[in-house]
């Protein structure tokens, strides 16, 4: 097989095999038949010719030759058996791979059964989507005379088109395996090329069809310099896509200056190559373009295509991930530092033991134990943005909670910073986590009252409604289902800049200075909402202040599951006040600080506890003491044997024994883990010896 390495192929004006007839071109036969009628009156005189009639005779054989001679040239030059479908048709069955003639608006003009077999019956290439986008590129390309390059879908999977110019607006177009080489043609259509000499394509002189009804920006330019030329024609997609494109017009204006820069020196040291040149555009430098450049003769023809919602996609999903990565790495931070957390605390038990209340070190140590729960309120925070705070949900009616909540949220604003609510009527109840709807909303005041804080004062309003499926979408929750319980927290301040509304809900983004805010106030609220199956959405204007707006959705008792009628018919177990105790705990913790000060603090109010620092060596103490341990203390995160695994092993030699997890992690990190299990309880961390005890002796009392 002959290859062609020049991208500039031979022209398929061939030679039509003999077997081929063509058809009679009309202004020929016109042109004989009055020669012949002229030829006729001329002799008929020269019978008896004198010199008179000789002299007229010439004239008339004369003009009948101008006027053949005329429809000649009218009739223009004979068409190239390239041009014709028996022509094309010959060509293409000597090629085994699927082709096409196209013409310069994509009709295709001939194809082949291996191009009809891969691309059905079309008739023409796409012109849309990325195909079409593809294929501008690579006519470009083979209007210059080079070699274009296209991806299309063939059968279901893509495969790459070359493009390579056959004749002044004729196009072949090849489906080969990507990454192929250099067009290479069998020796039978070889021959058939080889036949007549190669043409390149002759300069643009208007824009074809393809690129003037094309959805994509197209314009003739004038020329050296692309962005120093002049627009000669444009398609009307320009103006939609650039907001202008009038002839005479500098084709560079219409991007953003520093772009055309950057632009301008990729296409000057060869770097766009095929590729296209991502650009913004002067009217808007938000909108992103991508533009193609072909140049021929001193002409160029530019594409320009608006990208901008395919980059706010492809920037969305970038961000997403990194929003998750920060969650995996939130996680994995807020377990270890739960440990440290839980091992200060109870150390300071400790210490509070030898220096009770008018002790020299007693606010020390004070202090220290406050740090260490603004500490544990951080790590809290962490967890909920990454949604691996363990969640413990109720039924709660939102205007009761609002309403116990408000007496706190006033403590939090200043004299000049008013509270205002508003509960609306047939309030609904939902099902979430108390603690975390308050943290939520408590971020959502503060965050209103440091926004106001610099206008002199204001009114910050929370006001709670049942809304319908239609109010709540109009309201800025698009896909919501059914009735939604609404919380909203406004205020009267400057409100949110366009410019950083996308960027409130990120992690550690602030726009207070630095040293007063950790930016994850907003992405707290943002986890909260999510973690609780809800929607939040945000309405601002310049001047006008900002309302935030939790949706969540109503709560439908079933038949065995009546709705609470207040949080008082829902008592808590009374806390234990006697924190002593007796029975036998296993209690195994991997964190030495924490498996030892815990077992200390526990011995010193009566209880047998034996320690282990793996789930393998609690499998072997839970062998030797079968039937005789009361209670299992286990962590859940250990090297080797995990907590989950260890109760399954050990659950033949701890019989009915309770078992209750601690864990930096949420608890639905491994609920689904104990699917089956019985008398499972979970404590998260950080804890300190007065909570623990406390859980310790309900659980010995349940078992009892």
């Amino acid at each position: 097989m002959t290859s062609i390495e020049s991208p500039e192929a031979p022209s398929l004006a061939m030679a039509e095999p003999p077997s081929k007839s063509r058809k009679t071109d009309p202004l020929i036969a016109l042109a004989v038949v009055f020669f012949l009628l002229a030829v006729a009156f001329a002799a008929a005189p020269l019978v008896n010719a004198g010199p008179e009639t000789l002299a007229g005779s010439l004239l008339l054989f004369g003009l009948a030759g101008v006027c053949c001679l005329g429809l000649l040239v009218l009739r223009g030059p004979a068409e190239t058996p390239a041009e014709t479908e028996a022509g094309a048709e010959a060509f293409l069955s000597a090629l085994d791979e699927p082709a096409a003639v196209a013409a310069p608006d994509g009709r295709l003009l001939t194809t082949n059964p291996a191009w009809r077999e891969a691309m059905g019956k079309a008739p023409r290439l796409p012109k849309s989507g990325a195909a079409a986008s593809s294929l501008f590129g690579a006519l470009a390309s083979a209007r210059r005379g080079d070699l274009g390059r296209a991806t299309l879908k063939a059968g279901g999977q893509e495969r790459e088109a070359l493009v390579s110019p056959i004749g002044p607006r004729r196009f072949l177009v090849r489906l080969t395996g990507r990454g192929s080489g250099p067009l290479a043609l069998p020796s039978s259509a070889m021959e058939v090329l080889n036949a007549v000499a190669g043409a390149k394509a002759p300069p643009p002189k208007v824009l074809d069809a393809f690129a003037a009804a094309s959805p994509f920006g197209a314009a003739l330019l004038e020329g050296d310099d692309p962005f120093e030329a002049r627009i000669i024609e444009a398609n009307p997609a320009l103006a939609a896509v650039a907001h202008g494109g009038q002839a005479g017009q500098v084709f560079g204006d219409l991007i953003e200056p520093n772009s055309r820069v950057e632009a301008a020196l990729r296409l000057a040291d060869g770097r766009a190559g095929h590729a296209p040149i991502e650009v913004r555009l002067a009217h808007d430098p938000a909108r992103i373009a991508h533009l193609y450049l072909s140049q021929s003769s001193g002409r160029w023809v530019a594409y320009l295509v608006d990208v901008s919602e395919q980059k706010q996609v492809e920037l969305q999903l970038s961000q997403s991930q990194k929003m998750q990565a920060i969650g995996q790495l939130a996680g994995g931070v807020a377990h270890d530092f739960n440990n440290l957390l839980t091992a200060i605390l109870m150390q300071l038990d400790v210490l509070a033991t030898r220096h009770p209340v008018g002790d020299p070190s007693y606010e020390g140590l004070n202090e220290i134990k406050q740090t260490s729960m603004r500490a544990a309120d951080l790590v809290r925070k962490l967890l909920a943005f990454s949604r691996k705070q363990t969640v413990q949900r109720e039924i709660l009616d939102v205007g009761e909670m609002i309403s116990e909540s408000e007496v706190l949220l006033r403590r939090l604003l200043h004299e000049d910073i008013k509270l205002a609510t508003d509960y609306g009527r047939n309030l609904p109840h939902v099902r979430a986590d108390r603690g975390q709807l308050d943290t939520a909303v408590m971020n959502l005041v503060v965050n209103a009252r440091d926004a106001i804080r610099s206008h002199g004062g204001g009114v910050i309003r929370i006001r709670t409604a049942r809304v319908s499926q239609e109010e709540a979408r109009g309201l800025g929750y698009p896909s919501a289902v059914g009735d939604q319980a609404m919380i909203e927290v406004s205020d009267d301040g400057p409100g949110i800049p366009p410019e950083v509304m996308d960027k409130i809900f990120d992690p550690f983004f602030t726009t207070k200075p630095v040293g007063e805010g950790t930016g994850l106030g907003l992405a707290t609220v943002y986890g909260i909402v999510k973690q609780s199956d809800g929607w939040i959405a945000v309405a601002s204007k310049p001047g006008e202040g900002a309302a935030f707006r939790i949706f969540l959705p109503v709560h439908v008792p079933t038949a065995a599951e009546p709705v609470p009628v207040a949080p008082a018919a829902a008592p808590k177990r009374p806390a234990a006040r006697d924190l002593s105790g007796a029975g036998r705990i296993l209690f195994v913790e991997d964190e030495d600080a924490v498996r030892g000060v815990a077992a200390k603090l526990l011995r010193a109010r009566g209880y047998e506890v034996i320690e282990a620092a793996s789930g393998e060596e609690a499998l072997e103490i839970a062998e030797e003491h079968a039937g005789q341990i009361d209670l299992m203390i286990s962590d859940v995160v250990m090297p080797g044997m995990q907590g989950p695994d260890l109760l399954k092993q050990a659950r033949q030699y701890l019989g009915s024994a309770p078992v209750m997890f601690i864990s930096g992690y949420a608890e639905s990190e491994f609920s689904d883990l104990l699917e089956g299990e019985r008398n499972v309880s979970f404590l998260p961390k950080p804890i300190d010896i007065k909570t623990l005890a406390e859980r310790v002796k309900q659980e010995l009392q349940k078992a009892a």
